[in-house]
């Protein structure tokens, strides 16, 4: 309803988004080009970051971003996956059906893999989202599954995206063995405030409408209540947007922001 008011043709802080839309910032890219590395070289990638600074995101663009004709791309999410349920998981998108012992579908996962690369020339890139959630059983299972050729190469490129948690789970002594297989670690961090400021002018040139909608303290404000997380910035906007259409405002300031954060959003 906000839309009219602000001249916009779309709303600027929903989640559905195109990735090509959306601001990149420096350190994004750098973590993109990290993992374009792990994919090429099939390694072991770890990525976490504190909710909402951007990590699915950064998934879309990067699966986004891979060659079809080159990689295969497979991606989970499932907080409950057992080791079975794991290469049950990578063989369906490769329209296999796993055999029920872990030990036989981990062999038909290695001879697809096989098949892929050396005939299709085909890389494949397993992707398993909030892996801060998996038990003991399923990360340690990571071990024999990059266990390939007497460990010397990896089977396939693996990215575990979790949450902080994740990164503190893998320092556990009973991790050693599948921290040392690591190869690519990124963590996400939050926004700085130019970086902040530049996320919101991105997403109202992507809705079509006026650039100067937000005053310069309103940015600080804005900074400084969401902590620089995106998904945050995102919320306050939205609400801000929202409240100011209902007010007849065309500028919003920081007494708007101070206000929208304190009565019209759910917060700890």
């Amino acid at each position: 309803m906000y839309k009219a008011s602000f001249d916009m043709k779309l709303a600027p802080f929903v989640r559905n988004i195109p990735v090509s839309a959306l601001y990149e910032p420096p350190f994004m890219t750098e973590t993109l080009s990290r993992l374009d590395h792990a994919a090429e070289n099939r390694l072991f990638c770890v990525v976490t970051g504190d909710s909402g600074t951007g990590k699915s995101t950064l998934i879309r663009k990067f699966v986004e971003n891979l060659p079809q004709k080159d990689y295969f791309p497979i991606y989970l999410s499932d907080s409950k996956l057992t080791p079975r349920w794991l290469y049950k998981g990578m063989l369906d998108p490769l329209g296999i059906e796993a055999k029920f012992y872990r030990g036989d579908a981990k062999r038909q996962l290695q001879k697809e893999l096989e098949i892929l690369l050396g005939v299709h020339k085909k890389k494949v890139v397993c992707i398993l989202d909030e892996a801060h959630l998996l038990e003991k059983e399923t990360i340690e299972e990571f071990r024999f599954l990059l266990n390939y050729k007497f460990d010397s190469e990896s089977p396939m490129a693996l990215v575990l995206v979790g949450q902080t948690e994740l990164r503190d789970k893998l320092k556990l002594q009973r991790y050693a063995a599948v921290r040392q297989r690591i190869n690519v670690n990124c963590v996400l961090r939050h926004l700085d405030r130019s970086e902040t400021e530049q996320y919101i002018l991105s997403h109202l040139r992507y809705a079509g409408g006026r650039e100067d909608i937000f005053t310069d303290i309103a940015m600080d404000v804005i900074h400084q209540g969401s902590l620089g997380i995106p998904r945050e910035i995102n919320r306050i906007c939205e609400n801000s947007l929202l409240y100011a259409s209902q007010q007849g405002k065309r500028l919003i300031d920081e007494h708007t922001i101070f206000f929208v954060m304190e009565h019209e959003m759910l917060n700890e």
